[in-house]
C-alpha cells in the first residue's frame, strides 16, 4: 500500500521517539550506548539550518533593514564557546572559512549521564571569494583515532572508535554548557587529526526537536523522491491512523512488519511534503529501493536541506513578517553557536551573495561505503576522500569538484 498525499492522517506524537530512546547506530562503540536500544538517526540535514538562517537574513535585508533584521534573527541564539582554545584576538571574516556543524538528538527527560554521540558531522567550507558553500559530510561510522582528552571531570585515555564517539567522550560526565563545549572540542581535535590539519573558524550544534519545529513553522517542503522508500518508522493501522513504529527491530535492524500495521511508502515523484512526512522520509536507510543505505539517506537529506533553504528564502516567507519572525525565532532557539569571535552581522554580510543554488553538497567516498578490512562495522575514508579533505584545508575544493564531478550530489 503506497502513501497518498490526500489521505487524512495524524502525525506521531512529537514527544514519542520514533525508533526507541536513542542508541548509536548499528554497531556503536563501547561505552557510548544510550538506554533503550533504539537507533539514533544522523540528521545532518538539520544542521545547515543554522547558516541557512543567516543566509536567509541576508537575502531579506532589503525588507526590514540590515542591522535590524540581523538583530531580530540572532537574539534567540545561544552563544557559547564550543571550539578548542585558540587565539581569537585577531580573527577576521576575510579569507576561506570552515564551520563545524554538529547534529545531536537529545530527548525531553533524557538522563544527563547518558553519553550522547554526534548524529551528524558536516564541514561547511566557504571559499575565500565567499560566493558559495561546500558541504562535506563525515560519515559517523568513520574509523578515527581519538586523542587523549581531559574534560575536567573525566579523562579519556585516547583510542580508536567511530568518529561520532569523540563527541560523547569529550562531554562524558558533564552537563549543559560545559558538556557541549568539551564534546565539541574533542570532536574538532579528532577531525583535525583525521584530516591532516583542518581547523574551524566557527561551530554550531542543532538538536532534532528544534529542527522539527523549524520545518513545522515553514509548513512543509516540496521535494522529489528519487527511489521508492519504505518507512520503517511510520505506518497506518486498520483505521488509517499513523502509528509508530512500523517494523519490529532486532539489534537495531528492522526485521518484520508489526501485525496490523501497513508501512508508509514514499513512491518516486515530486510533491509537497508535510513537515512530519519530510522528516520521516529523510530518516530512512533500511528499505531504500537502491539499497544505498546511509549514502541514500545522506543524499535525501542533502536534497531536503536545499528544499528547506529554498522555502525559507521564498517570497512566501520573506514578505510575511509573522512567518519570517517565527522561522528566525525557532532557528535561533534550536541551535548553539560559537561564532569564532566574528560578529554575526559580518558572517551574514560575507555570505549575502550565496543562494540556495550555491550550496554544493559533496559525497565522501563517492557515495560508497568503504568498510574497514578488520571490522566491516567501521568505515574508512578512501584516498580520494582524503584528497577532498586536503582541498578543504587548502581552499581548492573547486578544483577537486572539477576532477570528481560524480561526487557532487544532485538536488533531486
Amino acid at each position: 500500500m503506497e502513501y497518498r498525499s490526500s489521505a487524512v492522517v495524524e502525525p506521531p506524537h512529537p514527544d514519542r521517539p520514533a525508533d526507541g530512546e536513542g542508541g548509536t547506530g548499528r554497531t556503536g562503540g563501547k561505552g557510548a550506548t544510550r538506554k533503550g536500544g533504539g537507533r539514533r538517526d544522523p540528521w545532518w540535514a538539520r544542521l545547515l539550518v543554522i547558516f541557512g538562517a543567516l543566509l536567509m537574513v541576508a537575502s531579506g535585508g532589503l525588507i526590514f533593514g540590515y542591522r535590524a533584521l540581523v538583530a531580530q534573527a540572532t537574539k534567540s541564539i545561544h552563544r557559547e564557546t564550543l571550539l578548542p582554545d585558540q587565539d581569537r584576538s585577531h580573527v577576521t571574516i576575510k579569507g576561506a572559512k570552515n564551520i563545524l556543524l554538529i547534529g545531536i538528538d537529545s530527548r525531553p527527560g533524557q538522563n544527563p549521564n547518558d553519553l550522547v554521540r554526534a548524529d551528524s558531522i558536516i564541514i561547511l567550507h566557504i571559499p575565500a571569494a565567499h560566493d558559495r558553500g561546500y558541504m562535506v559530510s563525515i560519515p559517523r561510522d568513520t574509523y578515527a583515532e581519538i586523542p587523549p582528552y581531559d574534560n575536567g571531570k573525566h579523562k579519556y585515555p585516547g583510542g580508536h572508535d567511530k568518529i561520532n564517539a569523540a563527541f560523547a567522550y569529550g562531554g562524558q560526565g558533564l552537563t549543559g554548557v560545559e558538556a557541549r563545549h568539551q564534546a565539541t572540542a574533542l570532536l574538532a581535535k579528532t577531525i583535525t587529526k583525521l584530516t591532516g590539519g583542518i581547523t574551524f573558524d566557527a561551530a554550531a550544534i542543532v538538536d532534532f526537536d528544534g529542527f522539527r519545529q523549524v520545518v513545522n513553522v515553514l509548513g512543509g517542503v516540496y521535494m522529489c523522491v528519487d527511489e521508492r522508500t519504505i518507512s520503517v518508522h511510520n505506518g497506518r493501522d486498520k483505521n488509517g491512523k499513523v502509528v509508530s513504529p512500523a517494523y519490529k527491530f532486532v539489534n537495531d535492524v528492522p526485521t518484520t512488519v508489526i501485525p496490523g500495521v501497513t508501512p508508509i511508502v514514499y513512491e518516486k515523484g515530486c510533491r509537497q511534503f508535510e513537515a512530519w512526512e519530510a522528516l520521516d522520509y529523510v530518516r530512512q536507510r533500511d528499505k531504500l529501493q537502491n539499497g544505498d543505505s546511509d549514502y541514500g539517506r545522506q543524499r535525501h537529506q542533502q536534497q531536503f536541506l536545499k528544499a528547506i533553504f529554498k522555502k525559507a528564502v521564498s517570497t512566501e516567507v520573506l514578505t510575511n513578517y509573522s512567518k519570517l519572525n517565527a522561522v528566525l525565532k525557532t532557528v535561533g532557539g534550536a541551535m548553539t553557536l560559537d561564532d569564532g569571535n566574528i560578529p554575526i552581522e559580518d558572517w551574514v554580510f560575507a555570505m549575502k551573495g550565496i543562494g540556495a543554488g550555491d550550496l554544493i553538497t559533496i559525497k565522501t567516498n563517492d557515495g560508497q561505503f568503504k568498510p574497514l578490512p578488520s571490522d566491516p562495522g567501521f568505515e574508512t575514508l578512501d584516498d580520494d576522500s582524503m584528497e577532498l579533505m586536503r582541498s578543504v584545508k587548502s581552499d581548492t575544493v573547486d578544483t577537486f569538484v572539477t576532477g570528481h564531478p560524480s561526487w557532487v550530489a544532485s538536488d533531486s
